[in-house]
């Protein structure tokens, strides 16, 4: 099922992306506290705090406030660096929308801890984890609607964007306190905050299954299905992501915990927004060492002299079409010739191959050997030869005196 028509770019396998929405008021004082308190404890190397962009700086800093901008540096196994951006919106129905891109050093691994704990607590009282547009928590189990058209517009909905990963669980039988708990503790790490888990009471299954045909899926009998995401990665199967048994007494469901990593190892596409935030996390990174800041400066200037060298070569060519131009427009001059009139412009056409410079050059050329045709002969100081008398004719000798 797709909505959009536009295809987002594949990412580097290396990122790590989510969003949620924070309904409390005090975000801002959530991340400081828990980022300072983990490079306190040396889990991250090194964190920062960024200033608000200068136009929303002041009182009016935008609809509903300024954005805040939160770096954290840490290592993966001990030996992978990795990178995070949490940019922190206000919403216009309160708390704050933020986004979170993190990139490693290389592939990410699942069993990496999930970027999210780096920024916000991982407590059950956290209120950041949820979803933006439905409100749904991602560290709790959603119970479905009852009717088959909210089931289907709440689904659509979840899928939309591509930023999290749907499952629909049915509960053969009423479970009991503990399989009543959320599957997402049991998850690999970084699969934990990227999950949506939807629950079916015994009853609704058929009900269920009718809002999933749009999705051209169904959910077994006690079972899982993952939703099609929109838009599906590449060499996605509906069918090969249907788990047909999940036990809800507390052990980890090694079939969904399979289906979902096979998932996450597909080509993965970049949510709709997730391009900025790469490109934020990219290209505006301030929390730099010595070494990268040493680094940074040499491609500075590196880039700097690349420019430099381009206009140096453009200013040259201008240079010399310059003088080509009076040259010709001299030739015209001393030939006395009047410049002819200019022709009409000619139908649109595609663009020469070669330099601009060079057809410039090429066209005064063609006028200056114009001008060199059109010029008198040079004189050589010598007075013009007489021409002959003509003959004398017959007539002419009939009336001479002597006849």
């Amino acid at each position: 099922m797709r909505i959009s028509t536009s295809v987002r770019p594949a990412p580097s396998p290396t990122l790590w992306l989510a969003r949620g929405r924070h309904t409390g008021s005090d975000a801002e004082d959530v991340v400081r506290t828990n980022l300072q308190r983990l490079k306190e404890r040396t889990v991250l190397d090194d964190q920062r705090e960024l200033p608000p962009p200068a136009e929303e700086s002041g009182p009016a800093g935008g609809e509903y406030g300024p954005s805040r901008i939160f770096e954290a540096r840490w290592k993966a196994a001990g030996t992978v660096t990795v990178r995070a951006r949490l940019t922190l919106t206000p919403a216009p129905q309160g708390g704050h929308d933020w986004v979170l891109a993190a990139e490693a050093e290389r592939s990410w691994n699942q069993e990496w801890p999930s970027p999210v704990t780096m920024f916000w607590p991982d407590d059950p009282a956290g209120l950041w984890d949820h979803e933006p547009e439905t409100g749904l928590r991602v560290r709790e189990v959603n119970h479905l609607p009852t009717e088959d058209k909210d089931i289907r517009r709440l689904l659509k909905s979840c899928v939309r964007g591509g930023w999290y990963i749907n499952i629909v669980v049915h509960e053969a039988m009423t479970p009991d306190e503990k399989g009543s708990r959320p599957l997402g503790p049991l998850l690999p790490p970084s699969l934990r905050h990227r999950v949506l888990e939807h629950r079916a009471a015994p009853e609704q299954l058929r009900i269920v299954n009718r809002a999933l045909r749009p999705f051209k899926v169904q959910v077994p009998r006690g079972g899982a299905v993952l939703l099609p995401p929109d838009p599906a990665p590449e060499g996605f199967a509906a069918d090969e992501y249907s788990v047909r048994t999940v036990f809800l007494d507390g052990s980890r469901p090694a079939d969904l915990v399979d289906a979902l990593s096979r998932f996450a190892a597909l080509p993965p596409l970049l949510p709709d927004g997730g391009e900025a935030a790469v490109r934020a996390l990219r290209d505006d990174w301030q929390l730099m060492t010595l070494e990268e800041e040493l680094d940074h400066e040499r491609r500075l200037v590196a880039m700097y002299s690349e420019a430099l060298e381009a206009m140096t070569k453009s200013r040259d060519l201008y240079r010399e079409a310059a003088e080509r131009a009076h040259e010709a427009l001299t030739a015209y001059r001393e030939s006395g010739a009047e410049a002819p009139a200019p022709a009409p412009p000619p139908p649109p056409a595609p663009a020469p191959a070669g330099s601009p410079f060079q057809q410039l050059t090429r066209t005064f050329g063609r006028l200056k050997d114009s001008a060199k045709a059109l010029r008198p002969p040079a004189s050589t100081g010598r007075a013009p030869a007489p021409e002959p008398a003509p003959a004398p004719g017959p007539d002419d000798r009939s009336e001479s005196p002597g006849s």
